[in-house]
């Protein structure tokens, strides 16, 4: 059965691709993509991360914060599913398609919300204290809202298609035996 395609998923899938794996390779590319580095012209819009939010920066690399380097990997172990999915409905589709896709969405939405929770619970040591907040609002708030309600609505979609194919049952192959 080929899986229901959701044009909306598959453009967030592929819309965030390219950011995701920008955000991944900058913290695994560290040192080397933070200011002075040989490749910092790639990342260069990473400056205000790296005055935002202390995991970025150059004090986040030299103090060994794992948050960061752990969400790079997660990140591409997401986007890896995520693509899958975009294959596997509009490529060479296939029944297992919302599977990728809901496992996808669902690590970045543990991901994300881990990210907020740590920085609540740490009483946000994350954060600069030389931020406004309507740099924190524009460049934390706002996206991780973005991120978590986007991710929320794909996990709930695909998550209801899967139940929704596990209360039909497959058709049986004549040749096959029951045990």
């Amino acid at each position: 059965m080929a899986p229901k395609k959701y044009t909306w998923i598959s453009l967030w899938f592929l819309i965030t691709a390219p950011i995701i794996l920008w955000d991944a390779s900058y913290v695994l590319m560290r040192p080397r993509s933070m200011e002075g580095g040989d490749l910092r012209w790639f990342w260069r819009g990473f400056d205000m991360f790296e005055r935002i939010d202390i995991v970025y920066s150059v004090k986040g690399f030299h103090d060994k914060a794992g948050f960061a380097p752990a969400a790079a990997v997660s990140n591409l172990i997401e986007t890896f599913l995520n693509l899958l999915y975009v294959y596997t409905v509009h490529v060479s589709p296939k029944d297992t398609a919302p599977l990728f896709g809901f496992a996808g969405a669902s690590l970045t939405l543990c991901k994300t919300t881990i990210w907020v929770l740590q920085e609540y619970f740490c009483g946000r040591c994350s954060r600069s204290e030389m931020n406004h907040f309507d740099e924190i609002l524009k460049f934390w708030i706002a996206p991780n809202i973005v991120w978590l309600t986007f991710c929320s609505l794909i996990v709930t979609k695909l998550g209801r298609d899967i139940s929704s194919s596990l209360n039909h049952p497959l058709p049986r192959d004549k040749g096959s035996k029951t045990f």
